[in-house]
């Protein structure tokens, strides 16, 4: 069953419709679901589908070749064209008289086993395929290669697309259609540890327990899970141990270059030209607070993708342990009792898409272009200082905590944040608070004293959340 990316998939509907030649580049890390979303969409239309190889340019020239002649003739075949240009003549020929998807999946690796082939596919959109009723979709999942060498200004193919889709992990509201037979807040869990990725989320057994599941994926020699982040290193990257080293110090903890550096024993300059690489993989984000321009001390590292994250935290330490069998326990023992602070990250999150979300992004005071977190220095009382959510527009500004625990919000948490927005001077000021566990009664007076003197306060919680998306903004 297809679930999710409605709006990739009414846009690429809506330009089959055009009935005319269109170019989409798709791009995203392994395992998102770039692969179903073509799937789905070339279902019952005319269409030819390859999955490029990590092999030879004969072994792609020779599949690609199959691909495009069964589907013109009807029949298995294993001839092959002389060479991709005559194999790119062959579709002017049967692109000009009706409507023809062509999908190269995985296609860094046929640019790699033939390095003339975007060359050769900018020629042929040049002089036949953009007057045709050609539909050609590239779809890669080196992100760095898809945005350099097809999206990139000096590849052969600038200017060329009419579409380009980055496909992103599920948001948590998204991910629910798929977990729907748990509660909210074990759907929020599963979410968190699988990060949202599609692939991963199927891989769920739906008549088992959150727990059991949990330790099936992760916890046993045999899970699906258990060496995910491994295998995806080795496929992406050459000499993966460095990078092991580096996003077990970020899930350690470490957010600043120099703390990882001192933690892996790396210099400084090596490790900023491998942070980049493991950026452009969707594994790291680089953070700066929501009110700086992106440069400067206060960058921080942070890890993209919370998989990774669950993973070089609980599974990575204790490996030896899960090969001899006790997994469970390690489960048990060692994983349940940190759930609710690995969750706080997670929740945070899930907060920023909950704003996001068309019905409440609509009731926000004003359209804000970014919401994020911010930290800083406090002047007056000489401390670091975080604010979990804050956006800023003009004059507007909005402030936000995120508070995934077991007990109800107490006063405290609405006078840190009354506090510590005394930090800014913004005409307006709002305040939002989420509650994974609701809110003690005298923090909603407090929020009605608020209230009255015309400072906007929300208290929402999880379930209203989730209950009824967006109506906690009323």
């Amino acid at each position: 069953m297809f679930i999710g990316r409605e709006r990739e998939l009414q846009k690429l509907n809506s330009m089959y419709a055009g009935n005319t030649f269109e170019f989409a580049v798709f791009y995203g890390r392994r395992r998102v679901g770039k692969t179903t979303l073509i799937t789905e969409f070339i279902k019952n239309k005319h269409a030819i589908y390859y999955m490029a190889s990590e092999g030879t340019q004969k072994e792609n020239l020779a599949g690609l070749s199959r691909a495009v002649l069964q589907d013109n003739l009807g029949i298995g075949v294993d001839t092959a064209f002389r060479d991709f240009s005559a194999l790119l003549d062959y579709i002017d020929t049967i692109c000009n008289d009706r409507q023809l998807i062509l999908a190269v999946d995985e296609y860094p690796y046929l640019a790699a086993s033939c390095p003339a082939i975007s060359s050769l596919i900018q020629k042929h959109i040049d002089q036949c395929w953009k007057n045709s009723r050609l539909f050609l979709i590239l779809c890669g999942s080196s992100m760095s290669f898809m945005e350099y060498q097809v999206l990139g200004y000096k590849s052969p193919l600038y200017g060329r697309r009419t579409a380009q889709f980055k496909i992103h992990p599920f948001t948590y509201f998204e991910s629910r259609a798929m977990l729907d037979v748990y509660p909210a807040e074990e759907q929020a869990v599963l979410y968190g540890v699988t990060g949202g990725i599609p692939e991963y989320l199927s891989r769920l057994n739906l008549k088992k327990s959150m727990d059991e599941n949990i330790v099936e994926l992760f916890f046993q020699e045999s899970g699906r899970l258990f060496e995910e982040p491994v295998n995806l290193l080795k496929q992406e990257l050459k000499e993966p141990a460095t990078y092991h080293s580096m996003i077990s110090a970020i899930a350690g903890g470490a957010s600043r270059l120099n703390e990882i550096a001192v933690k892996t024993g790396l210099e400084s300059s090596g490790c900023s030209n491998q942070m980049m690489n493991l950026i452009s993989l969707g594994i790291v984000r680089k953070e700066t607070p929501v009110t700086e321009d992106g440069a400067g001390r206060k960058t921080l590292y942070r890890l993209e993708d919370n998989m990774f994250l669950f993973w070089y935290r609980f599974v990575r330490p204790n490996i030896s342990s899960i090969v001899r069998g006790n997994g469970e326990g390690i489960y048990e023992h060692v994983v349940k009792p940190e759930l609710n602070d690995f969750m706080g990250r997670v929740f945070e999150e899930i907060c920023h898409q909950y704003l996001y979300l068309p019905n409440v992004y609509s009731k926000l005071p004003c359209f804000f272009g970014e919401i994020g977190r911010w930290w800083g220095n406090n002047p007056k009382e000489k401390k670091q200082e975080e604010i979990d959510i804050m956006a800023v527009q003009g004059n507007i500004a909005l402030f936000g905590e995120c508070k995934w625990r077991n007990t109800k919000v107490s006063p405290n948490v609405l006078e840190t944040l009354l506090r510590r927005s005394e930090l800014f001077h913004y005409q307006e000021k709002q305040y939002v608070i989420f509650s994974k566990s609701g809110f003690e009664q005298a923090v909603m007076k407090q929020a009605a004293i608020e209230q009255a003197k015309g400072n906007a306060v929300w208290l929402i919680s999880f379930d209203e959340m989730t209950g009824n998306e967006g109506q906690g903004m009323n």
